[in-house]
């Protein structure tokens, strides 16, 4: 299967087609004025002077977006809007009003309203929320439709993606899965390399036997072995029990084993030695255990430089690379970030149960031009902070993190220390930098020092001379 053959149906609900509104509202002067002002913007309007003709229209025709006045002849507009939302639930609706009072707007946006606009309107204003509540809307269903196709041609999870370089990924992804071979997973850090070691997993005849994740990079190196071999009774002073290892616990599955390029040469050797053989003993054992595994690993860093520099074992890299899988950044998709950012706000309004805001067209043109070296999870995160934060159900540049609109620490700290001397200051910002890529790195001290340029210990000495708040890691 070509990776084009899914663009089609991925790209079908961005069509360029006449957007049609529909306009209920029963002043004429109102119907007038924004018939005009819509259609000179090349949308297709279509009038209706009360709140049962606007509902026999919308049985019998499908309109991109609804302005409805609140104040309408028998039905009020908030009265007929849950009608409205059952015919069509995926309609975006703006409420148009003389009287725009909080309790209106809150009556409205729990019904189903995507916004509010008070009577007289500024014409820029009306157009840009229009438009926002349009391409969300797209979006999101573009996202719906995009999962539906990945779903039944590759069934793939929560993975979102129409880009060219997804596309090609899918494709391999979706040939490789069903093999017994090893698979190495290249990409920077937040790429997704867990999502498509699952889709691996689940796209193999394994897909009913145990996926088993492990950040061999976030576990202590004393315990990585403990933790992927087992151990017996006894094998170190804590051992007051027989413990079966990881390897164990996905016999007939699949071993995820993530930042596999941060593991000790020692460990290394014991892990070749299981791809060579299938066998290994519990820590402090003495007899061999076979097991059936796939290996599927992940790094963030470019393994042939480390075996060029002495810091990762020839044999067990090509062992790995067997099938290799290169993720690409987001900056390198950027066509990608508006689908994400649907999926994610999507995400976060259920689960925080709040209304999915939109992005204002200043936000998004934002998320688009950044670099974004977190990748994909910065923008879950960004994403997140958004939907916590936002309140008037529009996202705006005020909403997003300081490093994606040009704030400086350098500036926020003059304005609230002015007093301070200039070595106060450089140790602040340090200790900021220091904090704001730890969170990142979801406080992944090991990928944090590989961005810095520095070894651990440096950083680790920074992060005490600073009082750097740690914060625990969660789960990729």
């Amino acid at each position: 299967m070509s990776a084009t053959a899914i663009a089609p149906i991925a790209a079908s609900a961005t069509t360029d087609v006449l957007t049609r509104l529909l306009i209920i509202d029963d002043e004429p002067s109102i119907r007038e004025s924004l018939e005009t002002l819509l259609t000179l913007e090349g949308f297709s309007v279509t009038l209706a002077q009360d709140g049962a003709t606007g509902l026999d229209l919308l049985s019998r025709s499908e309109y991109d977006l609804l302005l409805l006045d609140l104040a309408l002849p028998g039905e009020s507009g908030i009265d007929l809007l849950p009608r409205i939302t059952q015919m069509h639930p995926q309609l975006p609706v703006i409420m148009i009003t003389a009287f725009g009072t909080v309790g209106n707007v809150v009556d409205a946006i729990r019904a189903g309203a995507e916004n509010f606009v008070q009577k007289p309107w500024d014409n820029e204003k009306l157009l840009a929320d229009i438009r926002t509540a349009i391409a969300r809307h797209r979006a999101e269903a573009e996202v719906v439709q995009l999962k539906r196709a990945l779903k039944k041609r590759y069934n793939f999870e929560n993975i979102v993606g129409k880009s060219e370089p997804m596309l090609r990924l899918f494709d391999t992804v979706a040939q490789v899965a069903p093999s017994r071979s090893t698979i190495l997973i290249q990409g920077e850090s937040g790429t997704g390399k867990e999502l498509i070691a699952k889709a691996i997993h689940q796209n193999s005849p394994r897909r009913d036997k145990p996926f088993i994740p492990v950040n061999t990079g976030a576990v202590p190196s004393e315990l990585l072995e403990s933790t992927l071999f087992g151990h017996v009774k006894g094998a170190f002073t804590s051992a007051i029990t027989s413990k079966k290892g990881l390897f164990e616990v996905a016999n007939g599955g699949t071993l995820f084993l993530d930042e596999i390029g941060t593991m000790s040469m020692d460990m290394q050797a014991k892990i070749l030695r299981v791809l060579q053989d299938r066998r290994f003993m519990h820590l402090g054992g003495t007899s061999e255990i076979q097991v059936d595994v796939r290996i599927v690993a992940a790094t963030n860093v470019n393994l042939q430089q480390a075996v060029r520099d002495g810091r990762f074992r020839e044999d067990l890299f090509y062992r790995l690379n067997v099938i290799c899988l290169e993720l690409p950044a987001l900056r390198s998709r950027r066509e990608d970030i508006p689908l994400l950012c649907a999926h994610f706000l999507n995400f976060y309004a259920e689960e925080n149960g709040t209304t999915v805001p939109t992005l204002s067209p200043e936000a998004l043109r934002i998320l688009m031009d950044y670099e974004w070296p977190g990748n994909v999870r910065e923008l879950e995160n960004c994403m997140e902070r958004g939907v916590v934060l936002c309140t008037t159900g529009v996202i705006t540049p005020d909403l997003l993190p300081a490093q994606l609109t040009g704030s400086t620490y350098s500036a926020t700290l003059l304005d609230h220390r002015p007093d301070a001397s200039l070595f106060d200051l450089m140790e602040e910002i340090e200790r900021r930098i220091i904090s704001d890529r730890m969170e990142r790195c979801h406080w992944n001290q090991t990928e944090a020092a590989e961005y810095f340029k520095i070894p651990l210990s440096t950083l680790n000495q920074k992060i005490k001379r600073l009082n750097v708040e740690i914060k625990k890691r969660p789960r990729d």
